[in-house]
């Protein structure tokens, strides 16, 4: 994985999906110096990013010959990707460009990392570097250790073990990076319809007392979607009833820590950081 080394002053590219990474990191990057010129797809990014970013681009889905055209129009020689794009998309509002068809009729599957690393080396080889973000965000890191006031239970640290192995197993496939267990059952992993999705369904199916885990899969390019949560995840798991989540430490992003721990512990919930 190549870290995040550009100069100060560079200008720096943004591909930048929806949620609220792309603005902390535009926001970060502009503070340190960079002008970032950023890429918003229509129906995914905040139009927030206007404000935190010295240009975007606003484009539909699949539209990478003009992606990487704003780029170089730019003087942009590295760029990172953040943010979220609903998957679904891809089945009803996608407009791919005669590049982006080539690009996704080479693929021998259409599996998250499979797509992300093949439209990097899009990039690269116009010259374009695709980093990591995480040195923009390091503050954002999930830590190792339990976060909570509430300690989770034998039962549940025994889940958690058991949650973390599945987590991996399914990751390895390019599946999904999240699972829903109870008493070493699995209730719900994760695919195409996102976290959320998941621990709703692991709810429906197990009631209260499930445990959320959710990790990296198992050689990740992590220049890309890493395991984020916060209020939004722990907001979904008091709707469903689910006690703990689980959450690979220096590998995910924890947003909002000090809001997300508050409310944890208002319902009881534990949250933990666990090593690779």
């Amino acid at each position: 994985m190549e870290q995040f080394t550009l100069e100060p002053g560079s200008s720096l590219g943004l591909v930048s999906g929806g949620g609220q990474l792309p603005l902390l990191i535009a926001r970060s990057a502009t503070e340190r110096g960079y002008k970032v010129f950023a890429i918003a797809h229509k129906g995914e990014t905040d139009t927030s990013i206007e404000s935190c970013c010295f240009s975007v681009k606003w484009l539909r889905l699949g539209q990478l010959n003009k992606l990487i055209s704003f780029f170089k129009e730019n003087g942009v020689n590295a760029a990172v990707f953040a943010g979220t794009i609903t998957k679904t998309r891809i089945f009803f509002d996608i407009r791919p460009d005669l590049r982006a068809l080539s690009l996704w009729n080479r693929l021998d599957g259409h599996l998250d990392d499979g797509i992300l690393r093949a439209v990097a080396q899009e990039l690269e080889d116009e010259g374009i570097r695709v980093l990591s973000y995480t040195g923009l965000l390091k503050d954002m890191l999930f830590p190792s250790g339990i976060l909570t006031k509430r300690a989770p239970s034998r039962q549940e640290e025994k889940d958690i073990h058991f949650g973390l192995g599945i987590a991996r197993h399914i990751g390895r496939l390019d599946i999904g990076q999240c699972v829903v267990v109870k008493d070493g059952a699995v209730l719900a992993v994760e695919a195409i319809e996102g976290t959320d999705e998941t621990i709703r369904r692991g709810g429906r199916l197990g009631g209260k007392g499930s445990v959320v885990v959710k990790v990296c899969k198992p050689g990740q390019d992590t220049r890309f979607d890493l395991p984020a949560l916060g209020t939004k995840t722990v907001e979904t798991m008091i709707e469903s009833g689910a006690r703990v989540l689980a959450a690979e430490a220096g590998r995910s992003l924890l947003f909002d820590r000090e809001e997300t721990i508050e409310l944890a512990d208002r319902y009881g919930i534990v949250i933990i950081g666990v090593e690779s």
